[in-house]
């Protein structure tokens, strides 16, 4: 059975040293955090994850979530008190707003401990993050009853959240969606229609379930343009506030899925249930947006988190796995063999997963940070910077992170060889459970097409050249430790190749909207790759100070020796990406549909 441990230390290096979450004391949230409350809030996230949900991940996986005739579902062994005791501890409320029952700490801590959560158990982790991704929309667009009604119950656990956006006919392409919504005399309407996997659509966990559906009223525009966003609730709240009638809404099914078998993906059946209308008329997709965004981060966050488990048990294994003789003689000379470790190749995907994890977790990290400055900063022109940051990376993150931390918990499972490949071992749950963050939430390509089709060109290119800047103001370093300097070069050579590919998709994308379309999937790896290299080169930065300051802690060794590796064995790809960029749409267009 797999293990787990919260990468409390790492967490620690990037809020402390790396970010230095101190200087922000001033900030409304940042007052409230400081050093050891942060130190404490992880220790026992990790004590939950490590001893409550971790065991019941293998459990989610093989007993999955059960169906009855009425439409009820009931979660895994064990889901249910684990959930209590999630809610209890006050989890989900840790950076909500006070106002509604939140404890106002920031976002950048709430995401460390997600990360805790989703690596112990990705299924289960859904459960709140939805809640807490609906809690946020009907913050940005409810109205002040509809926020003091479901709110401070939302915000406790005591009610959990879902997102209706996707129909059986259409996915990504939101516009076609015919879920509608009839008005009715008393202010409400009735909403009729079906929706699809719909995470955490209907479970045991909480006693009322708040769904946000998107429908269209009756005589909206079509397309995007007349799509409204309503709340309703699977119970509805009595004259109290408590889960009164039963709505007119069903799961109708449960989806049999390849992985996250612990959350419950449903078919959610209206039938002219009651729900009321979020925000304006016709302007439901803007706040749906809210959630969107924040689950893209979240999904983002759980390539990682399931790459970090998957290597630490690969890394466990390949220590004890005894199998040949290392190449340079014998490393157990009293053993049969050597472990599998002190091979090459074996080596090069442990240290693959350990450099994108490390250099991952930096980069959601510093984005969440800006997430928290783009909102509470008291300078105007830092509140601009990090707004245009969330929005330039939301894909990045989204995809690149899938797309990697998918490909190391596959590096993780062929370190155990066969064992890898049978479930007992537990790494095919891993690998089942990671490849669906490449699909939800807008599949990877469409994140793709997000980056170069809209965010490149946001605000006359605002974005892209504040981050250009900032890159080559900190690659600069003219008196860096020589430790840092082949860092801070790595990171001026794949910004230099970054920027050429940007300035070929201004200059031919334009020209023919395919160029875009198919340098997309590159232009994303690059910038990613970009980004991980920043990253590298901060902490890289921030190790280099440790150690020139005398610390014996063998942590900032370690941490620039896997820089290095990052350095020779990644950034080469820079120049391979942008090639592909530079390739265009000519040849991958090239052959009739017929042909292929």
């Amino acid at each position: 059975m797999p293990s787990y441990r919260a990468p409390v230390r790492d967490y620690r290096f990037l809020l402390h040293e790396v970010l230095d979450l101190s200087q922000y004391a001033n900030l409304p949230g940042f007052a409230d955090a400081p050093a050891d409350l942060i130190d404490a809030i992880l220790d026992e996230a990790a004590k939950l994850a490590e001893g409550v949900l971790a065991p019941l991940n293998r459990v989610g996986d093989t007993e999955g979530c059960k169906r009855a005739g009425d439409g009820s579902v009931t979660t895994p062994k064990g889901f249910k008190d684990a959930y209590k005791q999630f809610s209890e501890g006050g989890w989900l409320s840790l950076s909500h707003d006070p106002q509604y029952g939140g404890q106002g700490l920031p976002h950048v801590l709430g995401l460390a401990v997600a990360e805790t959560f989703s690596g112990a158990n990705m299924a289960f982790g859904m459960y709140p993050g939805l809640t807490g991704g609906a809690s946020r929309a009907l913050l940005a667009g409810g109205s002040d009853e509809q926020k003091d009604l479901y709110l401070p119950k939302m915000v406790s656990g005591e009610w959990t959240g879902t997102m209706n956006l996707t129909e059986p006919h259409c996915g990504t392409d939101l516009g076609l969606l015919r879920t509608k919504a009839v008005p009715q005399a008393d202010g409400s309407y009735k909403i009729t229609g079906q929706k699809i996997w719909i995470s955490s659509g209907e479970h045991d966990l909480s006693n009322n379930i708040i769904h946000l559906v998107l429908a269209r009223i009756e005589g909206a525009p079509e397309g995007v343009k007349g799509i409204s966003l309503f709340v309703v609730p699977k119970f509805i709240p009595d004259e109290n506030g408590e889960p009164g009638e039963r709505n007119s809404l069903v799961c109708g099914g449960l989806e049999e899925k390849m992985g996250i078998h612990g959350n419950s993906t449903c078919v959610m059946n209206y039938d002219g249930a009651t729900g009321w209308l979020v925000g304006e008329e016709n302007k439901g997709l803007r706040i749906m947006f809210v959630m969107m965004n924040e689950a893209r981060l979240g999904v983002g966050l759980q390539g990682l988190a399931v790459a970090e488990a998957a290597y630490q048990n690969s890394l466990a294994f390949a220590k004890e796995r005894l199998q040949m003789r290392a190449l340079t003689g014998p490393k157990n000379p009293d053993g049969p063999a050597d472990p599998i470790i002190v091979h090459p190749d074996v080596r090069r995907m442990l240290m693959d997963q350990k450099c994108f994890i490390e250099a991952a977790r930096a980069l959601v990290t510093w984005t969440a940070l800006h997430g928290d400055l783009e909102h509470v900063s008291d300078d105007e022109g830092q509140r601009e910077k990090s707004g245009d940051y969330m929005a330039l990376l939301t894909p990045v993150i989204k995809a690149y992170l899938t797309d990697k931390g998918f490909l190391s918990v596959s590096n993780g499972l062929q370190v155990f060889g066969g064992s890898g490949y049978v479930e007992e071992w537990g790494m095919s749950q891993f690998l089942r459970d990671s490849r669906i963050t490449l699909i939800y939430e807008g599949t990877n390509g469409i994140q793709a097409l997000d980056l170069v089709g809209r965010k490149l060109a946001m605000n006359g290119m605002r974005p892209i050249t504040s981050f250009f800047n900032e890159i080559d103001a900190f690659a600069a370093g003219e008196d860096a430790d020589a430790r840092v300097k082949p860092f801070l070069e790595g990171l001026a050579e794949t910004k230099k190749a970054l920027h050429e590919a940007t300035d070929w998709l201004v200059e031919n994308g334009l020209k023919n909207f395919d160029n875009a379309g198919a340098s997309s999937h590159d232009y994303l790896q690059l910038f990613g790759l970009t980004m991980l290299s920043y990253m590298w080169a901060r902490m890289a930065k921030t190790a280099a100070a440790k150690i020139a300051e005398g610390t014996d802690d063998p942590y900032y060794e370690t941490k620039l020796k896997t820089g290095r590796y990052f350095l020779d064995r990644w950034l080469p790809e820079a120049q391979m990406h942008l090639g592909k960029v530079r390739a265009g749409a000519e040849s991958m267009m090239a052959l009739d549909a017929e042909a292929m």
